[in-house]
């Protein structure tokens, strides 16, 4: 029976693809249920965000009180094993659907993040970009009233409220200009940008094989990269507890913690590498 190791061992230029699994070890809720059904209230949608005054409020409320789970998330074993499987020349290149900005905090160079990164805030109007954690401040100081709610905590830094006040909400502008400020986040509704997909499906066409790590894959945006590989004759590994939308594309499945699966995977290429020395 084919192993994580073995498939490992045979295609060593990986082109590795995470999801919110890898980072719930960190404490960051994940989106679906095993059976990968989206849990909680729908995100917001691109239009909803810019079109509504009333929507933007109630997001930076949201936003304002569920950021510090995502701010004081460090990376897990399984983002650090993905570095250590870098570091033993098996990963081709790293790209992720996640926003939390953890694989690099890890230590894993030239992160591909297709849907952006949370810790950044862009402006609609100029394009000026600001860091997430001083839009945290000003959020703050202009809605002390807000200051101190505490509520569950949901994916991207969100968190799980509907009895405040929104309309009272306060959101800052750009310091530049006075724009609206959106995360550099790719909303539903909004395309992932085109260079970034050109990048992943180049490093794709170079690697050996491909490797999800924590997704269900029910957005396109990821699993589109499985419908190439299996076009490209490429193979497919996936680690995830539960159900994915490629079930029918994978030469092999680990239903097991990321950081289980890949530990044990790092501690078997050592024990390997070690015999042939």
């Amino acid at each position: 029976m084919l192993s994580l190791h073995d498939f490992v061992e045979r295609h060593p230029r990986l082109f590795v693809l995470s999801g919110a699994g890898i980072s719930t070890e960190s404490g960051i809720p994940c989106y679906r249920d095993r059976e990968g059904q989206r849990t909680g209230r729908a995100p917001i949608m691109l239009k909803d965000f810019l079109d509504s005054d009333y929507a933007r409020r109630r997001y930076w409320a949201r936003s304002m009180i569920g950021w510090p789970v995502v701010a004081n998330a460090q990376p897990n074993a399984a983002h650090h094993a993905v570095r250590a499987l870098a570091a033993r020349s098996r990963v081709h290149r790293l790209v992720t659907q996640n926003v939390d900005g953890l694989h690099t905090r890890a230590g894993n160079p030239d992160v591909i993040e297709l849907h952006g990164n949370i810790g950044r805030v862009r402006c609609m109007a100029c394009g000026a970009r600001h860091e997430r954690a001083a839009v945290q401040r000003r959020l703050e100081a202009a809605n002390p009233d807000f200051v101190g709610y505490t509520a569950p905590a949901v994916p991207d830094g969100d968190a799980l409220i509907e009895d405040l006040d929104f309309a009272a909400f306060d959101v800052p502008g750009c310091t530049h200009c006075g724009g609206m400020l959106k995360p550099d986040v790719v909303f539903f509704g909004e395309s992932v940008p085109r260079e970034l997909v050109h990048d992943a499906a180049s490093a794709l066409d170079a690697a050996d094989a491909m490797l999800v790590i924590g997704s269900s894959l029910m957005v396109y945006s990821g699993f589109r990269f499985c419908e190439w590989a299996a076009k490209r004759g490429k193979p497919i590994a996936a680690i995830n507890i539960g159900k994915t939308r490629a079930d029918s594309l994978l030469a092999l499945k680990v239903e097991a913690p990321c950081s289980e699966a890949l530990g044990e995977l790092i501690e078997r290429l050592d024990a390997r590498a070690a015999e042939v020395r």
